[in-house]
């Protein structure tokens, strides 16, 4: 079985697991993507992440991430819904809805490793779903599965920004892909329609300090007075970026039935979320990416919200 074999093989294994869209590339150096990670670090647009500037020549290098690395396999995995919380309710990003998406995809990810061997022989590698120094949207943008718009999420043209990205990274050669074009033209949607300006004004640079979905989820600390009013109701995560994306008009809805929300957490109005007890979090959000802020994190959001 020859290198291009092989990858056509892959690739077809991975949409039978439920994967949308699947890419190649070399696992090499990645210079550029290292500078601009630097002047990013550099501006201080990582906030209190600090985590951020650890392992840099890991990031930037498969290889010292995984020795004897030949390819970085990228993968993106649907969670668009169009079911919508309660009207009044504070509202969380729906990629939250349902299980953990660790667990969901890194299983999956790991049936992909199992079948490679299987079929193809001894493969070394590892499977990484945002859990390890990897820029995952440059690794999925170098492999032709979309572009980095402008809000920093990469876009698939076939089906919008709504997916989760996954890498395999392995001691196997395989056929590279070819990036595609950036197709966000002029438009500055995502750009207009953030309230906390966390985008630059030309576009493809976040202030990480300034979004949404750090301040609620990342910063451990007491959210600025500065962004009173600006949350949008968002009190885990945001997506209004994605939302006024125009090439989100493709986006269909996920066939996972692990990305489920529950009724109930449909269903919560904003007195209810307001009152919420450890109890009630506990139980709601059992398996779930929401746990990453914990209970006193999501009553200091809420509480955030309800400021006049």
């Amino acid at each position: 079985m020859n290198q291009e074999q092989r990858s056509r093989n892959i690739k077809e294994w991975a949409q039978n697991l439920g994967f949308s869209s699947v890419g190649i590339a070399e696992a090499e150096f990645m210079e550029p993507e290292a500078r601009r990670l630097e002047a990013w670090l550099e501006q201080g647009n990582h906030g209190t992440m600090r985590y951020m500037e650890n392992h840099f020549d890991l990031r930037t290098d498969p290889r010292k991430l995984v020795p004897g690395a030949q390819s970085v396999i990228s993968l993106s995995y649907n969670y668009y819904t169009e079911k919508k919380q309660e009207p009044s309710a504070p509202k969380i990003s729906q990629y939250a809805y349902g299980r953990d998406y660790h667990k969901v995809v890194k299983k999956k990810l790991k049936q992909l490793l199992v079948k490679i061997n299987d079929e193809i022989g001894e493969v070394s590698g590892r499977a990484f779903v945002d859990s390890a120094p990897v820029l995952e949207r440059d690794w999925a943008r170098r492999s032709g599965v979309g572009w980095v718009g402008k809000h920093t999420l990469l876009i698939d043209p076939k089906m919008g920004s709504f997916f989760f990205l996954a890498e395999l990274i392995i001691d196997l050669p395989l056929q590279p892909d070819t990036p595609i074009k950036d197709h966000c033209g002029t438009c500055t949607r995502c750009i207009d329609a953030c309230p906390t300006d966390a985008i630059s004004e030309n576009g493809y640079v976040m202030d990480g300090s300034k979004c949404i979905s750090y301040l609620t989820i990342e910063l451990k600390e007491s959210i600025p007075e500065s962004f009173h009013g600006k949350m949008e109701e968002y009190m885990y995560g945001c997506d209004i970026c994605q939302a006024v994306c125009p090439w989100n008009r493709f986006s269909k809805r996920h066939t996972e039935p692990e990305f489920e929300p529950s009724s109930e957490l449909l269903e919560k109005d904003r007195k209810e979320w307001e009152e919420i007890t450890e109890e009630v979090f506990e139980n709601l959000f059992r398996g779930s990416a929401v746990k990453r802020t914990k209970f006193s994190g999501l009553k200091r959001n809420i509480a955030f919200l309800r400021k006049k």
